[in-house]
C-alpha cells in the first residue's frame, strides 16, 4: 500500500481554498474553533469540504495527519 504525505498547502488546494502560506495563516487567524466543535462541523466549510474532512478523518486516511494539524492550529486563537 502506497501512502502519501500531504501538507497544509495540498490540503487547502484540495479544499479549493487559496493556498499560499499567507493565505493559510490568514484563514487560521480568521476561523478559530472552540473546544466543543469538531473541525468538520465548523460553520465556515461548504458541505463538500465538511464531507471531505469527515470522511478522511473517519477513514484515518493519509489526509488525517494534516487535517489534525489544521485542527490544532485553528484552536490556538
Amino acid at each position: 500500500m502506497e501512502t502519501h504525505e500531504h501538507d497544509m498547502v495540498n490540503l487547502f488546494q484540495q479544499l479549493g481554498l487559496p493556498s499560499t502560506e499567507d493565505d493559510i495563516q490568514d484563514f487560521i487567524e480568521q476561523h478559530p474553533l472552540d473546544a466543543e466543535t469538531n473541525i468538520f462541523d465548523a460553520s465556515f466549510w461548504t458541505p463538500n469540504q465538511a464531507k471531505f474532512l469527515r470522511e478522511q478523518i473517519k477513514a484515518d486516511a493519509d489526509w488525517a495527519v494534516v487535517i489534525d494539524t489544521l485542527n490544532n492550529c485553528l484552536r490556538r486563537y
